[in-house]
This record gives structure tokens, C-alpha cells and sequence, in this order.
């Protein structure tokens, strides 16, 4: 089935509104704070996937800074998950105690990046979602 061309009926718009330049800035650094939301679970990639998801496809700003926190997230998961199993030959410990701190910094330099407007990679990031 093909998408119908030509202006939508009535003049109502046929797709979601594009975000105006602040909303981008705002759900640009939505999509990395809100990761902290459910982090202490091991969930951070929620909040990531749900911007993602929402407000992804009204904007390639928001896509990119959400795709990117979705990825870090991800990441640290994983990062975790070995640090904790190394924990029980200690080594685990300090990787996590350093992935905290990691976590903390960067996410919000992420943050006040999409504030500001500008593009922002994590470090150590596995890129799983493009």
C-alpha cells in the first residue's frame, strides 16, 4: 500500500510537528538524564529507549543524542555485569567504584552538551543502535 500524496484533507498536518529549536536542547538532554532514573535497577536504558521512541521521530537532534545515551547505557550494563562477576576476585571492585563515577561525569556532560545544542560521544561506548 503506497502513502497517499498531495496536501492532507482539511489541512490537517499528516505526521508529527517538528520541535522547535529549545524542545530539541530540552529533549536532548531528557534523553541522557533520564537515565537516571531507573539506573539503580540496571535499567538506565529505559529512559533513553522511551525519548527515543517518542520524540525520536520528530527529531534527528533528539534521535542522536537518545540513540547515543541508549548505546552508553547499554554499554555500562554490560561493563557492570563483568565487574560485578570480577568482584569476587576484587578487581571487580575498583571497576565498578570507577564505572560509577564514569557513569556519573559523563552523562552529565551529556546533558549540558544537548542543552547547549552540540553533539556529544561517550567514551567506551559500543555503538549496538544506530
Amino acid at each position: 500500500m503506497s502513502e497517499p500524496t498531495g496536501p492532507a484533507p482539511y489541512g490537517y498536518p499528516t505526521g508529527p510537528a517538528p520541535l522547535s529549536a529549545g524542545d530539541e536542547r530540552t529533549w536532548g538532554m531528557v534523553a541522557h538524564l533520564s537515565s537516571f532514573v531507573a539506573a539503580y535497577v540496571a535499567l538506565g536504558l529505559i529512559g533513553p529507549a522511551v525519548v527515543m521512541a517518542t520524540m525520536g521521530q520528530r527529531s534527528a537532534f533528539v534521535r542522536r543524542h537518545a540513540v547515543e545515551a541508549l548505546n552508553f547505557n547499554i554499554s555500562v550494563l554490560i561493563y557492570a555485569l563483568v565487574s560485578g562477576v570480577l568482584a569476587f576476585v576484587l578487581i571487580g571492585i575498583p571497576l565498578l567504584v570507577a564505572l560509577a563515577v564514569l557513569y556519573l561525569v559523563t552523562t552529565i556532560q551529556g546533558a549540558m552538551a544537548a542543552n547547549r545544542g552540540e553533539e556529544y560521544r561517550y567514551p567506551l561506548t559500543i555503538r549496538f543502535v544506530s
